[in-house]
C-alpha cells in the first residue's frame, strides 16, 4: 500500500492500468488527446503487478483498472474519469495540478 502512494506522486496524473483492457486503454487515449503526459504502470507487465491490484483494490478501485490517480488523488476507474469530462470538471482539475496548461 506505501508503495501505491509513493507511485501516485510520481506525475500529477498516474494511472494503473493492464495492456489487454479495452477500457484502459480509451482513458490513456483521452488523457494522451489532452496533451497530457500521465505516468502509466501496466499491471500485467511488472513483477508487482497483482500486489498492486491487490493494494488499489484495498484503496477502493473496483474493477482495479483503470486507476486514475490526480494529483496523488483517487479519481476512480474509466465511469468515474468519465464523468468528469462530461461535466466539464476533468481539464479545471488537469489544470490545478499543472497537468495541463492549455
Amino acid at each position: 500500500m506505501e508503495r501505491v502512494k509513493k507511485m501516485v506522486t510520481e506525475k500529477p496524473v498516474v494511472i494503473f492500468s493492464k495492456s489487454s483492457c479495452c477500457m484502459c486503454h480509451t482513458i490513456k487515449t483521452l488523457f494522451s488527446d489532452f496533451g497530457v503526459n500521465p505516468s502509466v504502470h501496466e499491471l500485467d507487465e511488472i513483477a508487482t503487478g497483482k500486489e498492486i491490484e491487490q493494494a488499489l483494490g484495498r484503496l477502493g478501485c473496483s474493477p482495479a483498472v483503470p486507476a486514475v490517480f490526480i494529483g496523488g488523488e483517487l479519481v476512480g476507474g474509466a465511469n468515474q474519469v468519465m464523468s468528469l469530462h462530461l461535466k466539464r470538471s476533468l481539464i479545471p482539475l488537469l489544470k490545478s495540478v499543472g497537468a495541463l496548461w492549455l
